[in-house]
């Protein structure tokens, strides 16, 4: 697999034809140009550079605590999102980790399905920075809250309402909340 640089229009086109979680940019690139998708063999590369990851000091565990009892999950997570505190959160990777974080605070117990949801050829979420980074190397893996979960943010503002729409779901939201909340990115 070779890397290229392209300009932040030609990316958010690119990224706009997706047509499906974990559609990767040469599947896009290929179907677009009327190529065989089906044909890539990807080889990893042997080196990237990475100016914009930072360095982390040590993987996070998620230590799991016996539950006293046994709490119903939630699912009505839109009177838990706080407006201004959304509303100062940097960009849309800011207001993706806060409503991912306030899912999070929710239900820590439950939160460990969200490491199912997947792309075709990508993951989304895993319990370390390095995982991500293995699975991907432009992964751009940040740190969900204090959790101990990390996430996948190079993807665009729609691929993050998707994902976040896909972690509602797990939890039993109903659709009319999913699409408020996932609209709030």
């Amino acid at each position: 697999m070779k890397y290229i640089e392209v300009d932040e229009e030609l990316y958010r086109h690119i990224a706009s034809k997706t047509e499906q979680i974990g559609e990767s940019a040469s599947d896009i690139l290929r179907r677009i140009l009327g190529l065989q998708v089906n044909s890539v063999v990807e080889d990893a590369p042997e080196e990237i550079s990475h100016p914009s990851l930072e360095v982390e000091s040590k993987p996070k565990k998620v230590v799991q605590k016996p539950a006293a009892k046994l709490a119903k999950p939630v699912s009505d997570f839109s009177t838990l999102i706080d407006a201004e505190l959304l509303a100062n959160q940097k960009g849309a990777v800011g207001r993706f980790l806060f409503i991912l974080d306030t899912v999070y605070l929710a239900s820590p117990k439950q939160f460990e399905q969200v490491l199912q949801i997947q792309g075709r050829d990508r993951l989304y979420f895993a319990t370390s920075k390095d995982a991500l980074l293995k699975a991907s190397k432009s992964a751009n893996p940040k740190e969900i809250g204090q959790s101990g979960f990390w996430v996948t943010t190079n993807n665009n503002t729609a691929k993050k309402r998707t994902i976040l729409s896909e972690v509602l779901m797990q939890f039993g939201t109903d659709e009319a909340q999913i699409s408020e909340i996932a609209a709030k990115i």
